[in-house]
């Protein structure tokens, strides 16, 4: 499928095939894929907590409506971001960049950041968005389906997978083999609502 196909195609899926299991290529490949997402500053500051182990699920179903595609799909991917990224050395992001670039942008990311706790979780929001969506993408291209979550106890969700206290846990996203098709998609919303040019009126 070329890009347009893959997004015209993917749906939320809440059916999947319990027995099926990912090869390590396809979650590898998923994985390469999620990580080419943009991120502020190139902080790629989502982190990917890969869930497979079955008890595990199952104690996440719990938490999460008891929805059968939390334990039923191949992969359970939580997508978190690290708080703490901008304060972390510059290099890990632009060491691939001219030395005078790295002048200029490896300095400017932890004033951009520091004490100003609602842009970190506002950037924490976008980057695990575009990753998330990245990922969805990505998997809908290998021939699975997936369905964004946030229906969950994200507090307990957090407990149990040890989050750790610089992580916020943005949403969950199961990725699997579908044993039935999306729901027809709903009407798109018309431009007149969705879309303004220049300024709003």
């Amino acid at each position: 499928m070329n890009i347009t196909e893959v997004i015209e195609a993917r749906r939320s899926v809440k059916n999947f095939d319990p027995e099926h299991i990912m090869p390590e290529e396809d979650l590898a490949e998923l994985i390469r894929l999620t990580k080419l997402a943009p991120s502020s500053f190139n902080m790629q500051n989502y982190r990917l907590l890969v869930v497979r182990d079955k008890e595990i699920r199952k104690q996440i179903r719990n938490l999460a409506w008891d929805q059968a595609h939390v334990t039923d799909a191949s992969v359970l991917f939580i997508l978190c971001a690290d708080l703490t990224a901008h304060q972390k050395d510059a290099s890990l992001y632009w060491s691939h960049a001219p030395q005078e670039v790295q002048d200029i942008i490896g300095p400017m990311i932890k004033p951009f950041y520091e004490g100003n706790d609602r842009l970190i979780r506002d950037e924490a929001v976008r980057s695990t968005g575009l990753a998330g969506m990245t990922l969805m993408l990505a998997a809908k291209g290998l021939g699975y389906d997936s369905c964004p979550m946030i229906g969950f106890d994200a507090e307990k969700v957090a407990e149990l997978i040890k989050l750790p206290a610089h992580y916020a846990l943005s949403f969950m996203i199961p990725v699997g083999m579908p044993t039935q098709t999306g729901w027809d998609r709903g009407q798109r919303l018309s431009d007149d609502i969705v879309v303004s040019y220049d300024k709003f009126s």
